[in-house]
């Protein structure tokens, strides 16, 4: 327990090699979860799929992830996140070639299944590995970590439509797969090694009967699921509701993303400075006052402006949820972290096609007025966020 307050801590440098390389491997998941983005539309034509069928479909992706997060949270425990992230992010490599080529429906649902259980066990084992890196470098280091996969989703769907269009999409599935390969190439030799010493002994790798996992589980679900909500549904609300033309109402999403890459990328700053409870607290009451500007909104420009300031609250909340759980004492980071993302991503597969629902009913003015109940827990659970500060900082 050595974490009491000295200085020490600042001397391990801003940005070292094992920080460069996990931040090549958010940076590498993000872009090819991106490159699926303008897929989509072909992988449903091709296949001939309806609607319905599609929305099944990509179901597949969201129970490979919750599937495979657990088993990786397991291995992570028994061998260290170094092995799981380099097998991981080598078996998701293939991932998008095989989409492109799946040639009818059984193949094409067993592609999506093992690419979203890939996608979601690198992402546990790329969390772990950042947490033990913070751990090393005595930093915060998780939110620029979450911003760098906002920025290789961000370049993965911009790049796709464009190659999509010049190369067709087994050309697009090629490009993005060698530039896939490059960044975990650049990453392999520098990830940080942080596997149990073999006199250590062997981590017990069941899920976690104490209830500090599964609260902070509950903290990411009520992040992601308001998270959901402005990714799947804002522009729909600005377009239905609000009467926003077609270009008008990508803004919203498009606000929100920006808000919440920049605030990623200066989160790590602000949390060094305020603690992890106090960034939190910040955080959770911008998203607040955000999610309700949008819902009692007048006018499209106004809801944009909401959207906007929910992206800067919601931006480090879930980073910081991650973080506390992979510092929870007497528990592997692993088996931590993979509950909470577990939890945490359920809510984004479940809630989508919820919101629809009682959108349908209420409107989506409503549920986004009734979204901020979810946020008023997380403030309630706030004080949690304290584990994230297990790093080594001096109290807060």
């Amino acid at each position: 327990m050595k974490r009491v307050g000295t200085v020490q801590p600042e001397k391990s440098g801003f940005f070292t090699k094992s920080r460069a390389a996990v931040s090549l491997l958010f940076l590498m998941n993000g872009f090819t979860v991106g490159c699926w983005a303008p897929k989509i539309p072909e992988f449903a034509e091709r296949l001939q799929l309806s609607k319905f069928e599609l929305g099944l479909m990509i179901l597949c992706f969201g129970i490979g992830s919750l599937v495979m997060m657990p088993i990786a949270g397991a291995q992570i425990a028994g061998r260290g996140s170094k092995i799981v992230v380099k097998v991981t992010g080598g078996l998701l490599l293939p991932s998008l070639i095989a989409l492109t080529i799946a040639p009818n429906v059984l193949t094409g649902a067993v592609a999506l299944f093992l690419f979203g259980g890939f996608v979601g066990a690198m992402d546990v084992a790329m969390n772990a590995n950042a947490v033990a890196v913070e751990k090393s470098m005595r930093r915060a280091i998780m939110s620029s970590c979450h911003a760098f996969w906002s920025l290789g989703g961000l370049i993965g769907s911009a790049l796709g439509g464009f190659l999509i269009s010049r190369l067709n999409v087994l050309g697009h599935a090629e490009v993005a797969t060698v530039l896939s390969v490059i960044f975990l190439a650049a990453a392999w030799p520098m990830i940080f090694s942080d596997q149990p010493h073999p006199s250590e002994k062997k981590p017990n790798a069941r899920l976690p009967l104490i209830a500090l996992p599964w609260l902070l589980g509950i903290m990411a679900l009520f992040c992601m699921v308001p998270e959901g909500a402005v990714l799947d549904w804002g522009a729909l609300y600005l377009r239905q509701e609000l009467g926003a033309s077609v270009t008008l109402s990508g803004f919203g999403f498009a606000a929100f993303s920006l808000t919440m890459a920049v605030m990623r990328f200066g989160g790590d700053l602000i949390r060094d400075r305020l603690g992890a409870v106090k960034t939190l607290r910040l955080s959770t009451v911008f998203a607040i006052a955000g999610m309700l500007m949008a819902s009692l909104s007048p006018d499209a420009a106004i809801a944009i402006l909401g959207f906007a300031l929910c992206g800067i609250g919601i931006s480090n909340m879930v980073p910081i949820a991650f973080s506390a759980a992979g510092n929870i004492p007497g528990l592997q980071p692993g088996i931590g972290i993979s509950v909470v993302t577990t939890m945490g991503y359920s809510g984004m597969l479940v809630a989508p096609s919820a919101i629809g629902f009682a959108a349908e009913h209420i409107g989506f003015a409503a549920v986004f007025m009734v979204l901020p109940v979810l946020l008023l827990i997380v403030l309630a659970l706030s004080n949690l966020a304290r584990y994230a500060d297990g790093i080594g900082h001096s109290a807060h």
